[in-house]
């Protein structure tokens, strides 16, 4: 018999009703970004909604390996329950953007071990992993920047961003910006090195919408918060 969760839903029947959701023209937009799947996340969330935390489940779920199984995976999963070692594997295993970035943001960053990790993922070969460790010192940057080598990491980001895959070029340019906002000592530099790079400096912005642009984006910011 398969398993069944303590709620009383087995994982092949939650498998099932994910796979009666996937829509075909939602699987060709998702796909465009990288997303190998078809359904609609307002639906997952709802399914989420309904079955609460399970940890059990959620963990099986993760297993199948299946994109989709993975998302609801973390949106039911405890945070605190995992090891630093288990959240260093599904990092690993998370190389969907979504899926990556659903993990760091509800699971890694409301658990125990961010700072632990953030440290261990921040110059991983892999830079999926590395993209992380940045995006982690971001935050970090932004909320609790003691004790970090602020003008050591703007040495990395001027050396390394212009040439980084992607996800690791934006956290490294979040990094940037946040420096920039920030920090009124270092924000000439952070936009100094922000213009020669030139990276993200035609990314598409809707109006009304803060360009990535580390230069623009520091300034924007900084006008909000009344120049300091």
């Amino acid at each position: 018999m398969p398993p069944t969760t303590a709620a009383g839903t087995t994982a092949a029947e939650v498998m099932a009703e994910l796979a009666a959701l996937e829509d075909p023209r939602a699987r060709a937009v998702n796909e465009k970004h990288g997303d190998d799947h078809g359904v609609n996340l307002g639906k997952l969330r709802a399914i989420a909604k309904r079955l609460k935390p399970q940890p059990e489940l959620a963990r099986e779920l993760w297993d199948t390996g299946d994109t989709v199984a993975r998302l609801l995976s973390l949106l039911i999963s405890r945070p605190k329950a995992f090891t630093a070692g288990e959240l260093d594997t599904m990092m690993r295993q998370s190389s969907v953007p979504k899926v990556n970035d659903w993990f760091v943001n509800y699971v890694v960053k409301k658990g125990p071990h961010t700072e632990e990790l953030r440290v261990a993922w921040f110059a991983d070969p892999d830079p999926v992993v590395a993209s992380a460790g940045w995006g982690l010192t971001g935050d970090r940057i932004a909320k609790t920047p003691g004790g970090l080598d602020l003008p050591g990491l703007l040495d990395l980001i001027e050396a390394h961003m212009a040439d980084a895959p992607d996800r690791l070029q934006w956290a490294m340019n979040t990094c940037l910006a946040q420096i920039g906002i920030g920090n009124p000592d270092l924000r000439a530099r952070a936009v100094d090195i922000g213009e020669r790079l030139g990276v993200l400096r035609d990314y598409p912005t809707p109006p009304n919408c803060t360009s990535p642009f580390a230069p623009l984006w520091i300034a924007e910011m900084v006008r909000r918060q009344g120049g300091q």
